[in-house]
């Protein structure tokens, strides 16, 4: 496996370096969406990839609106949060594909795509509102009792999260 690139930091010498952080931080946010998109459902079409994009954003819009939320404020806290996204599972066996994967795959290529219009807002959420989801051939404790709102592809997902 190769070794994750390091990002330089830009030189604080110059005066943009503000907006110069900023693009990275974005870049930084755009790679991991990607790679969980990818990660969780690149056997999906297009469609289950942005079903798992939306369960993210709307992750990120509660807390927000809460101020703060146990699975994180941004889109990398609440992609790399423990135990929320098996693809980041450090005893996930495809994880060292999920850090090395590249424009080559066609699927990262898609997921990539995915992410920047999930990102820029472009995506209908047609998980409505969903905050979690497991694949069909599972059946988790949470989601006990549960009822889906939403069947996209091998997907079931769930809107768990509501607002106070």
């Amino acid at each position: 496996m190769d070794r994750p690139k390091l990002i330089p930091l830009p030189s604080m010498k110059t005066g943009n370096a503000d907006e110069k952080m900023r693009q990275i931080l974005k870049d930084m946010e755009l790679d991991t969406l990607a790679r969980t998109i990818w990660g969780e459902a690149r056997g999906e079409g297009v469609a289950g990839m942005e079903a798992v994009a939306m369960v993210i954003l709307n992750r990120v819009a509660v807390a927000q609106r809460h101020g703060g939320y146990w699975w994180g404020n941004s889109v990398i806290d609440v992609c790399r949060k423990a135990y929320q996204f098996s693809c980041w599972n450090k005893q996930d066996p495809n994880l060292p594909r999920l850090l090395s994967v590249g424009k080559d795959n066609l699927y990262f290529v898609t997921a990539t795509r995915v992410a920047q219009r999930a990102l820029l807002g472009f995506l209908k959420d047609q998980t409505k509102g969903a905050t979690h989801y497991h694949e069909r051939s599972i059946s988790p404790k949470w989601a006990v009792g549960q009822h889906p709102c939403a069947v996209i592809g091998r997907h079931l997902f769930y809107k768990l999260a509501e607002d106070q």
